[in-house]
């Protein structure tokens, strides 16, 4: 059997493998799984990828599956709740900001009929195929990542900076960056 070939950050683990294989970079547009993303994302600020995605079962118990209205409506004995719990990443801004950043996509959903119709607009639906050799030519922020952590902010989000962003773009399938030789890179493109 030929192995497929694969973008070199996911090659240490089984998990971090199929994480790459079935989710990173596959356009993703549902409301409830667009803001667990950011959730995720903002918490690896800071830490790796791995650490997050083992913890990431504990996030969505944690967080109610990332029900929106839910989390925009913890109180304090939940968010004390959450600090407690050794599953997830206890940090106690990466919490509020979550709670916050929930409140924001409750009032973004008014403004624009979803968080994916605001996500998906800064390019018009369309996924950028930035057709990378390998992954040191990947960014670590560009242009769109910049514009949309700017409005986030404005918008009153927190750990929204452009590096989370861009990183988050990458795993919802906005910008495609997986390597030229990579197995995924062709079936994005089909």
């Amino acid at each position: 059997m030929i192995e497929k070939e694969r973008c070199n950050w996911c090659l240490s683990s089984e998990k971090m493998m199929a994480y790459h294989d079935q989710y990173w970079g596959k356009p993703l547009h549902g409301d409830q799984e667009l803001f667990a993303k950011l959730v995720l994302d903002m918490n690896q600020a800071g830490l790796s990828w791995s650490t997050i995605l083992n913890k990431q079962e504990n996030f969505y118990a944690a967080f109610d599956n990332f029900d929106i209205k839910k989390v925009a409506a913890y109180d304090e004995a939940k968010e004390a709740e959450l600090l407690g719990n050794a599953g997830i990443i206890r940090n106690k801004l990466k919490v509020k900001a979550a709670i916050n950043n929930a409140q924001k996509v409750l009032e973004i959903q008014k403004e624009f009929g979803s968080f994916d119709a605001y996500i998906w607009g800064f390019t018009a639906g369309k996924v950028l195929q930035h057709k990378i050799a390998d992954e040191s030519q990947v960014p670590p922020t560009n242009e769109l990542s910049d514009k949309i952590s700017k409005d986030l902010k404005k918008r009153g989000f927190k750990f929204t900076g452009s590096t989370v962003i861009y990183a988050y773009l990458q795993a919802i399938g906005v910008i495609n960056d997986h390597a030229a030789y990579c197995f995924r890179q062709a079936e994005l493109l089909d």
